[in-house]
């Protein structure tokens, strides 16, 4: 009896879902509604495409680590940046292995995601 009022106790301290987080559940609310709205432009604003985009996200987050996934879209927005301060982004062969790595997660999605 004093296990179960411990583990209820210890349940209510907890964030929702806590007790039940899995692969993927470090990802930030915002990362997939930013992820999902630049998918749904790229493959239009219907509910089929949120349906998609949404599955295509989840599938990211359950093959790529949230740390992995945010480093390799910062390489990717300074990827668009020209001049010296980009370089060092560009030429670092971990960071071009980051994004390789999304990029196959990405891949995976959309073979589960957009049959």
């Amino acid at each position: 009896m004093i296990k179960r009022i411990a583990v209820a106790a210890v349940a209510l301290l907890l964030p929702a879902g806590a007790a039940f987080a899995g692969v993927g559940d470090d990802y930030t609310t915002v990362d997939k509604a930013d992820y999902i709205f630049g998918c749904m432009a790229a493959n239009g604003q219907t509910r089929q495409a949120l349906e998609q985009c949404s599955c295509s996200i989840d599938k990211i987050a359950a093959l790529l680590p949230h740390s992995e996934y945010e480093e390799a879209q910062t390489v990717l927005s300074m990827d668009k940046i020209a001049g010296q301060a980009s370089e060092v982004f560009r030429n670092s062969p971990n960071l071009r292995d980051k994004v390789a790595n999304l990029r196959r997660a990405q891949a995976e999605a959309d073979i589960q995601c957009f049959p």
